[in-house]
């Protein structure tokens, strides 16, 4: 058997020698021969210029995607610290919101406070409402321990809220003059003639509280104010109810009806005043249960 043919080849290291050493010399060959390589090198300069400018593309348009990248995820990290502070921005708008509305009823209670300086009062947030929209029966966070209880007075806005008709430690329940139970034996202000503030759901959804039992002989007008009586046995003389409008003759009892508009919101109650003093009933003599 014949013996297989040795490959020939060569160690790496040689080739790099080589490769070095023509290099060089060509660097040498150039310098000292320029103007015999000038074919040599337009050769090359119009085989070369093309590759590098497509090189050149080629690099650029990786170059741009990296530079596109980079940008995208640059905008993506600014874009979510903006939702961020976004975010943070609407939730100190809501907080200031809230405190300028808390603000804004204790100026209200406060006002309404200096109205009727000669009561003590204890102010409370309203927690609960029972039924519908209208704040007719609601729950305050004040109670017994308070010093809140049962016939006392409560005053909001304007005037007259309504009374407290429950009370345990730590709440209690408002019944507004609104409520179909309610009954206020109130008066007009500038006469002192009397009347009776009924109230009635559905009158309340038309934005009035209905007013009966008014002399046919008094003197009433639209826009005259009407206010808590002297002759109630549980409400406190001389506090805001509304003002009288839609005055009308009734034939049948010989007597006026006409609407009240209250001088409180009943549909955006939040915050209240309980005056502490109860209304002295001795001082009601001969009368029989207004409220």
């Amino acid at each position: 058997m014949s013996k297989r043919k040795r490959k020939f080849s060569i160690h790496p290291k040689f080739i790099y020698i080589f490769l070095t050493i023509l290099c060089f010399v060509l660097v040498v060959l150039s310098f000292k021969f320029s103007d015999s390589f000038v074919g040599v090198k337009t050769t090359l300069g119009n085989v070369i210029t093309p590759m590098q400018k497509g090189i050149n593309s080629v690099g650029k348009f990786f170059s741009d995607k990296l530079d596109f990248m980079e940008s995208k995820e640059k905008l993506m990290a600014e874009n979510e610290e903006l939702k961020k502070k976004i975010d943070e921005l609407s939730y100190d708008n809501k907080i200031l919101a809230g405190e300028n509305s808390n603000l804004e009823n204790y100026r209200e209670l406060y006002k309404l406070d200096k109205k009727y300086p000669d009561y003590p009062k204890v102010a409370a947030t309203v927690v609960s409402r029972d039924g519908n929209n209208w704040f007719h029966v609601f729950t305050i966070d004040k109670g017994t321990a308070d010093g809140v209880n049962v016939d006392m007075n409560v005053i909001a806005g304007n005037g007259l809220v309504g009374i407290i008709s429950e009370a345990g430690e730590h709440y209690a329940k408002v019944r507004a003059i609104i409520d179909d139970k309610s009954n206020v034996s109130a008066m007009f202000e500038k006469t002192g003639e009397t009347c009776m503030v009924k109230g009635n759901m559905e009158s309340i959804f038309n934005g009035y509280i209905d007013v009966e039992m008014i002399s046919n002989s008094a003197d009433v007008k639209e826009g005259d104010e009407v206010v808590t009586s002297h002759v109630s046995d549980k409400f406190l003389q001389g506090l805001s109810v509304g003002y009288i409008k839609d005055i009308k003759e009734d034939p049948s009892t010989l007597s006026k009806t006409a609407h009240l508009t209250p001088v409180v919101s009943f549909d955006q109650l939040e915050t209240v005043l309980i005056i502490t003093q109860l209304k002295d009933s001795t001082e009601v003599k001969d009368m029989s249960n207004y409220d």
